[in-house]
Protein backbone atom coordinates (compact mmCIF):
# COMPACT_ATOMS: atom_id res chain seq x y z
CA UNK A 1 0.00 0.00 0.00
CA UNK A 2 1.07 3.84 -1.08
CA UNK A 3 1.75 6.49 2.13
CA UNK A 4 3.81 9.24 2.16
CA UNK A 5 5.46 9.28 5.49
CA UNK A 6 7.22 11.85 7.96
CA UNK A 7 10.43 9.45 9.40
CA UNK A 8 11.78 12.13 11.80
CA UNK A 9 10.26 15.62 13.20
CA UNK A 10 11.60 18.37 11.89
CA UNK A 11 12.01 17.53 8.27
CA UNK A 12 9.88 19.08 5.74
CA UNK A 13 9.71 16.69 2.98
CA UNK A 14 7.49 13.57 3.18
CA UNK A 15 8.34 9.93 0.98
CA UNK A 16 5.78 7.99 -0.75
CA UNK A 17 6.47 4.64 0.06
CA UNK A 18 4.80 1.58 -1.15
CA UNK A 19 5.37 -0.85 1.48
CA UNK A 20 3.10 0.09 4.22
CA UNK A 21 0.50 -1.53 5.94
CA UNK A 22 -2.55 -0.39 7.94
CA UNK A 23 -2.77 -2.13 10.65
CA UNK A 24 -5.22 -2.32 13.79
CA UNK A 25 -8.39 -3.94 12.40
CA UNK A 26 -10.81 -5.69 14.90
CA UNK A 27 -13.54 -5.34 16.88
CA UNK A 28 -15.52 -1.71 17.04
CA UNK A 29 -12.73 -1.14 14.28
CA UNK A 30 -13.19 -0.10 10.51
CA UNK A 31 -11.16 -0.31 7.30
CA UNK A 32 -11.26 2.66 4.87
CA UNK A 33 -10.25 3.40 1.28
CA UNK A 34 -9.24 7.05 1.03
CA UNK A 35 -10.23 8.54 -1.86
CA UNK A 36 -9.43 12.73 -1.41
CA UNK A 37 -7.90 14.18 1.76
CA UNK A 38 -7.11 17.59 2.09
CA UNK A 39 -4.03 19.04 3.20
CA UNK A 40 -4.02 21.18 6.22
CA UNK A 41 -2.04 23.43 8.07
CA UNK A 42 -1.98 21.37 11.11
CA UNK A 43 -0.12 18.42 9.09
CA UNK A 44 2.44 20.79 8.74
CA UNK A 45 2.75 21.77 12.06
CA UNK A 46 3.00 18.30 13.24
CA UNK A 47 5.73 17.50 11.05
CA UNK A 48 7.83 21.09 11.99
CA UNK A 49 6.89 19.36 15.88
CA UNK A 50 4.51 22.61 16.55
CA UNK A 51 1.91 20.07 17.22
CA UNK A 52 2.97 16.96 19.50
CA UNK A 53 2.94 13.99 17.33
CA UNK A 54 5.36 10.70 17.48
CA UNK A 55 6.94 9.65 14.45
CA UNK A 56 7.44 8.27 11.99
CA UNK A 57 3.70 9.00 11.02
CA UNK A 58 2.11 9.85 8.12
CA UNK A 59 0.06 13.04 7.97
CA UNK A 60 -3.25 13.60 7.27
CA UNK A 61 -6.51 13.45 8.76
CA UNK A 62 -9.07 15.54 6.54
CA UNK A 63 -10.06 12.79 4.13
CA UNK A 64 -13.19 10.96 3.14
CA UNK A 65 -13.73 7.67 1.56
CA UNK A 66 -15.58 4.31 1.53
CA UNK A 67 -15.60 1.64 4.18
CA UNK A 68 -13.77 -2.26 2.99
CA UNK A 69 -14.17 -3.41 6.13
CA UNK A 70 -16.13 -3.56 9.27
CA UNK A 71 -15.21 -5.18 12.55
CA UNK A 72 -17.34 -7.19 14.90
CA UNK A 73 -19.79 -4.88 16.94
CA UNK A 74 -19.87 -1.87 14.42
CA UNK A 75 -23.36 -0.81 13.60
CA UNK A 76 -24.64 1.37 11.37
CA UNK A 77 -21.87 1.27 8.81
CA UNK A 78 -21.52 -1.10 5.89
CA UNK A 79 -18.91 -2.03 3.06
CA UNK A 80 -19.31 0.76 0.53
CA UNK A 81 -20.82 2.95 2.96
CA UNK A 82 -18.95 6.43 1.59
CA UNK A 83 -17.76 8.35 4.36
CA UNK A 84 -16.00 11.58 5.77
CA UNK A 85 -13.35 10.92 8.39
CA UNK A 86 -13.58 12.28 12.13
CA UNK A 87 -10.32 12.47 13.21
CA UNK A 88 -11.93 13.69 17.03
CA UNK A 89 -14.85 11.77 17.61
CA UNK A 90 -16.98 11.58 20.99
CA UNK A 91 -16.84 8.39 22.91
CA UNK A 92 -19.99 9.62 24.22
CA UNK A 93 -19.37 8.04 27.82
CA UNK A 94 -16.37 10.77 29.27
CA UNK A 95 -18.11 13.96 31.51
CA UNK A 96 -16.97 16.24 28.44
CA UNK A 97 -19.62 14.51 26.40
CA UNK A 98 -21.73 14.03 28.88
CA UNK A 99 -22.03 17.90 29.46
CA UNK A 100 -22.53 18.00 25.76
CA UNK A 101 -19.47 19.58 24.72
CA UNK A 102 -18.72 16.35 22.62
CA UNK A 103 -15.55 18.45 20.58
CA UNK A 104 -13.27 18.25 23.60
CA UNK A 105 -13.49 14.26 24.03
CA UNK A 106 -10.12 12.82 24.69
CA UNK A 107 -10.81 9.64 23.81
CA UNK A 108 -9.72 10.18 19.92
CA UNK A 109 -6.78 11.56 21.17
CA UNK A 110 -5.85 8.14 23.12
CA UNK A 111 -5.58 6.67 19.64
CA UNK A 112 -2.48 8.80 18.55
CA UNK A 113 -0.11 7.27 20.35
CA UNK A 114 -0.89 4.06 18.93
CA UNK A 115 0.37 3.11 15.87
CA UNK A 116 -1.79 2.40 13.01
CA UNK A 117 0.55 1.61 10.33
CA UNK A 118 3.45 -0.40 9.71
CA UNK A 119 6.65 -1.58 7.44
CA UNK A 120 9.38 -3.78 6.88
CA UNK A 121 11.04 -1.28 9.25
CA UNK A 122 8.68 -1.21 12.57
CA UNK A 123 5.67 0.82 13.56
CA UNK A 124 4.18 3.65 11.47
CA UNK A 125 1.92 6.43 13.42
CA UNK A 126 -1.24 8.09 11.88
CA UNK A 127 -1.39 11.43 12.47
CA UNK A 128 -4.23 12.50 15.32
CA UNK A 129 -4.94 8.65 15.19
CA UNK A 130 -5.89 8.67 11.66
CA UNK A 131 -3.47 9.30 8.84
CA UNK A 132 -5.13 9.99 5.36
CA UNK A 133 -2.26 10.54 3.25
CA UNK A 134 -2.44 6.27 2.25
CA UNK A 135 -4.81 4.21 0.23
CA UNK A 136 -5.98 2.43 3.64
CA UNK A 137 -6.26 3.12 6.98
CA UNK A 138 -7.81 1.68 9.79
CA UNK A 139 -10.19 3.96 12.22
CA UNK A 140 -12.30 3.59 15.06
CA UNK A 141 -15.97 3.39 14.13
CA UNK A 142 -16.55 6.83 15.27
CA UNK A 143 -14.20 8.16 12.63
CA UNK A 144 -15.99 7.13 9.98
CA UNK A 145 -19.13 9.66 9.39
CA UNK A 146 -21.64 8.62 6.74
CA UNK A 147 -21.83 11.09 4.06
CA UNK A 148 -24.99 11.20 1.36
CA UNK A 149 -24.51 10.31 -2.36
CA UNK A 150 -24.38 14.08 -3.46
CA UNK A 151 -21.71 14.86 -1.45
CA UNK A 152 -18.48 14.57 -3.68
CA UNK A 153 -15.19 13.03 -1.75
CA UNK A 154 -12.95 16.13 -1.84
CA UNK A 155 -16.18 17.83 -0.67
CA UNK A 156 -16.55 15.89 2.53
CA UNK A 157 -12.81 16.03 3.43
CA UNK A 158 -12.73 19.35 3.78
CA UNK A 159 -15.69 19.27 5.81
CA UNK A 160 -14.06 16.96 7.81
CA UNK A 161 -11.84 19.54 9.50
CA UNK A 162 -11.18 23.05 7.73
CA UNK A 163 -14.68 23.83 7.04
CA UNK A 164 -16.01 22.73 10.42
CA UNK A 165 -13.53 24.58 11.94
CA UNK A 166 -13.82 27.79 10.17
CA UNK A 167 -17.61 28.19 10.24
CA UNK A 168 -17.64 26.73 13.79
CA UNK A 169 -15.48 29.63 15.17
CA UNK A 170 -17.84 31.94 13.88
CA UNK A 171 -21.11 30.23 14.13
CA UNK A 172 -20.93 28.18 17.40
CA UNK A 173 -17.74 29.84 19.66
CA UNK A 174 -18.17 33.78 18.66
CA UNK A 175 -21.85 33.26 17.81
CA UNK A 176 -21.80 36.41 15.57
CA UNK A 177 -24.20 38.70 15.30
CA UNK A 178 -25.99 40.09 12.43
CA UNK A 179 -24.75 44.09 11.47
CA UNK A 180 -21.69 43.70 13.37
CA UNK A 181 -17.80 44.10 12.66
CA UNK A 182 -15.42 41.25 11.94
CA UNK A 183 -12.02 40.98 11.34
CA UNK A 184 -10.11 37.74 10.67
CA UNK A 185 -6.46 37.23 10.76
CA UNK A 186 -5.39 34.36 8.21
CA UNK A 187 -6.96 33.61 5.26
CA UNK A 188 -5.65 29.75 4.61
CA UNK A 189 -8.34 27.03 4.09
CA UNK A 190 -9.83 27.59 7.78
CA UNK A 191 -9.85 31.45 7.82
CA UNK A 192 -11.29 31.71 4.63
CA UNK A 193 -14.65 28.85 6.29
CA UNK A 194 -14.20 31.90 9.26
CA UNK A 195 -14.92 34.78 6.45
CA UNK A 196 -18.15 32.28 5.31
CA UNK A 197 -19.58 31.48 8.45
CA UNK A 198 -19.18 35.05 9.48
CA UNK A 199 -20.90 35.94 6.15
CA UNK A 200 -24.19 33.23 6.92
CA UNK A 201 -24.21 35.14 10.66
CA UNK A 202 -24.74 38.03 8.90
CA UNK A 203 -22.24 40.13 9.63
CA UNK A 204 -22.20 43.71 8.20
CA UNK A 205 -17.90 44.32 8.01
CA UNK A 206 -15.56 41.40 7.42
CA UNK A 207 -11.92 42.35 7.34
CA UNK A 208 -9.54 39.88 5.92
CA UNK A 209 -6.10 40.18 7.25
CA UNK A 210 -3.16 38.24 5.70
CA UNK A 211 0.16 38.74 4.12
CA UNK A 212 -0.68 37.38 1.02
CA UNK A 213 -1.96 39.19 -1.86
CA UNK A 214 -3.39 36.06 -3.69
CA UNK A 215 -4.77 35.24 -0.53
CA UNK A 216 -6.45 38.50 0.61
CA UNK A 217 -8.40 38.28 -3.19
CA UNK A 218 -9.45 35.16 -2.58
CA UNK A 219 -11.12 36.19 0.86
CA UNK A 220 -13.20 39.34 -1.47
CA UNK A 221 -14.38 36.37 -3.24
CA UNK A 222 -15.61 33.85 0.16
CA UNK A 223 -17.18 37.28 1.59
CA UNK A 224 -15.16 39.78 2.97
CA UNK A 225 -16.05 43.20 2.66
CA UNK A 226 -12.22 44.44 2.73
CA UNK A 227 -8.88 42.64 2.94
CA UNK A 228 -5.88 44.25 3.88
CA UNK A 229 -1.82 43.17 4.85
CA UNK A 230 -1.12 43.30 8.12
CA UNK A 231 0.45 46.71 7.81
CA UNK A 232 -3.02 47.84 6.89
CA UNK A 233 -4.61 46.61 9.59
CA UNK A 234 -4.24 49.43 12.13
CA UNK A 235 -5.99 51.97 9.38
CA UNK A 236 -8.64 49.50 8.67
CA UNK A 237 -9.46 49.69 12.16
CA UNK A 238 -9.57 53.60 12.59
CA UNK A 239 -11.17 53.74 9.23
CA UNK A 240 -14.15 51.04 9.77
CA UNK A 241 -14.61 51.60 13.89
CA UNK A 242 -13.20 54.62 14.11
CA UNK A 243 -10.57 53.56 16.28
CA UNK A 244 -12.84 51.82 19.11
CA UNK A 245 -11.51 48.41 17.58
CA UNK A 246 -13.64 45.65 15.68
CA UNK A 247 -16.61 43.68 17.53
CA UNK A 248 -14.96 40.01 16.44
CA UNK A 249 -11.68 39.22 15.77
CA UNK A 250 -10.71 35.52 15.07
CA UNK A 251 -6.81 34.36 14.91
CA UNK A 252 -6.52 31.65 12.60
CA UNK A 253 -2.99 31.85 12.59
CA UNK A 254 -1.64 30.14 15.54
CA UNK A 255 1.01 32.61 17.17
CA UNK A 256 1.18 34.60 20.31
CA UNK A 257 1.95 37.29 18.66
CA UNK A 258 -1.29 37.56 16.19
CA UNK A 259 -2.91 37.16 18.84
CA UNK A 260 -2.05 39.98 20.64
CA UNK A 261 -2.93 41.80 17.51
CA UNK A 262 -5.61 40.29 17.60
CA UNK A 263 -6.45 41.55 21.03
CA UNK A 264 -5.45 45.02 20.53
CA UNK A 265 -7.93 44.91 17.43
CA UNK A 266 -10.68 43.59 19.28
CA UNK A 267 -13.56 46.75 21.15
CA UNK A 268 -13.54 46.84 24.37
CA UNK A 269 -16.37 44.71 25.43
CA UNK A 270 -15.94 42.63 21.93
CA UNK A 271 -14.72 38.92 21.22
CA UNK A 272 -11.82 37.70 20.77
CA UNK A 273 -11.44 33.80 19.07
CA UNK A 274 -8.48 32.27 18.86
CA UNK A 275 -8.98 29.43 16.27
CA UNK A 276 -5.26 28.83 15.23
CA UNK A 277 -3.31 25.92 16.58
CA UNK A 278 -0.23 27.00 18.28
CA UNK A 279 2.73 25.28 20.23
CA UNK A 280 2.41 24.63 23.85
CA UNK A 281 5.97 26.60 24.57
CA UNK A 282 4.15 30.15 22.65
CA UNK A 283 2.47 32.00 25.62
CA UNK A 284 -0.08 34.78 25.06
CA UNK A 285 0.06 36.93 27.81
CA UNK A 286 -2.44 40.11 28.81
CA UNK A 287 -1.80 42.27 31.57
CA UNK A 288 -4.28 41.84 34.58
CA UNK A 289 -5.46 45.58 34.50
CA UNK A 290 -6.54 44.92 30.65
CA UNK A 291 -8.44 42.04 31.06
CA UNK A 292 -10.31 43.86 33.98
CA UNK A 293 -10.74 47.05 32.17
CA UNK A 294 -11.30 46.53 28.84
CA UNK A 295 -13.89 43.32 29.48
CA UNK A 296 -12.73 41.31 26.36
CA UNK A 297 -13.78 37.87 25.70
CA UNK A 298 -11.35 35.77 24.97
CA UNK A 299 -12.48 32.42 23.38
CA UNK A 300 -11.12 29.28 22.41
CA UNK A 301 -12.26 27.30 19.53
CA UNK A 302 -11.76 24.09 19.19
CA UNK A 303 -12.67 21.88 16.29
CA UNK A 304 -15.40 24.73 15.64
CA UNK A 305 -16.78 24.56 19.35
CA UNK A 306 -19.38 22.33 18.53
CA UNK A 307 -21.08 18.96 18.36
CA UNK A 308 -19.31 17.82 15.09
CA UNK A 309 -21.58 15.42 13.78
CA UNK A 310 -24.10 18.42 13.88
CA UNK A 311 -21.72 20.65 12.30
CA UNK A 312 -20.77 18.38 9.55
CA UNK A 313 -24.47 18.30 8.80
CA UNK A 314 -24.99 21.85 8.90
CA UNK A 315 -22.31 22.24 6.73
CA UNK A 316 -23.98 19.92 3.63
CA UNK A 317 -26.93 21.99 4.50
CA UNK A 318 -25.47 25.32 4.10
CA UNK A 319 -23.33 24.14 0.78
CA UNK A 320 -26.31 22.62 -0.84
CA UNK A 321 -28.23 26.01 -0.31
CA UNK A 322 -25.60 27.35 -1.99
CA UNK A 323 -24.85 29.72 1.38
CA UNK A 324 -20.94 28.60 0.70
CA UNK A 325 -18.76 27.73 -1.62
CA UNK A 326 -16.85 24.95 -0.97
CA UNK A 327 -15.57 23.80 -4.29
CA UNK A 328 -13.65 26.97 -5.07
CA UNK A 329 -11.78 26.63 -1.63
CA UNK A 330 -9.92 23.84 -3.68
CA UNK A 331 -7.57 25.42 -5.68
CA UNK A 332 -5.03 22.74 -6.49
CA UNK A 333 -5.29 18.97 -7.36
CA UNK A 334 -2.28 16.45 -7.21
CA UNK A 335 -1.36 13.23 -6.39
CA UNK A 336 0.31 11.41 -3.66
CA UNK A 337 3.49 11.61 -5.60
CA UNK A 338 2.71 15.28 -5.30
CA UNK A 339 2.85 15.98 -2.28
CA UNK A 340 6.08 17.64 -1.46
CA UNK A 341 4.89 20.28 -4.17
CA UNK A 342 1.50 20.73 -1.97
CA UNK A 343 3.54 21.45 1.33
CA UNK A 344 5.72 24.36 -0.46
CA UNK A 345 2.20 25.44 -1.77
CA UNK A 346 0.91 25.34 1.18
CA UNK A 347 3.90 27.17 3.54
CA UNK A 348 4.53 30.22 0.99
CA UNK A 349 0.67 30.66 0.72
CA UNK A 350 -0.57 29.98 -2.57
CA UNK A 351 -3.16 27.54 -1.87
CA UNK A 352 -6.19 27.24 -0.07
CA UNK A 353 -6.78 24.01 0.08
CA UNK A 354 -4.83 21.01 -1.84
CA UNK A 355 -6.96 18.08 -2.56
CA UNK A 356 -5.05 15.16 -2.70
CA UNK A 357 -7.12 12.08 -5.13
CA UNK A 358 -6.15 8.38 -3.99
Amino acid sequence: MRAAVLHEIGQDKLEVLDDVEAVGFGPGKVKLRVRATGLCHSDISAMSGVLPQPAPFIPGHEGAGEVIDVGDGVTGLGVGDRVLVCWLPACGACPSCKRGQTHLCLAGFMNAGTPNFKRPGGDVFGFAGTGTFTEEVVVGAGCAVPIPDDVPFEIAALIGCGVTTGLGAAINTAQVEAGSSVAVIGCGGVGISTIQGARVQGAAQIVAVDPVASRREAALRFGATEAVSPDEFGDAKQRITAGEGFDYVFEVVGKSATARTAYEQTRRGGTLCIVGAGAMDDNFQVNMFELFFDEKRILPSMYGGGDVLRSYERAIALWRAGRIDLESMITHRVRLDGINDALDQMRTGESLRTCIEL
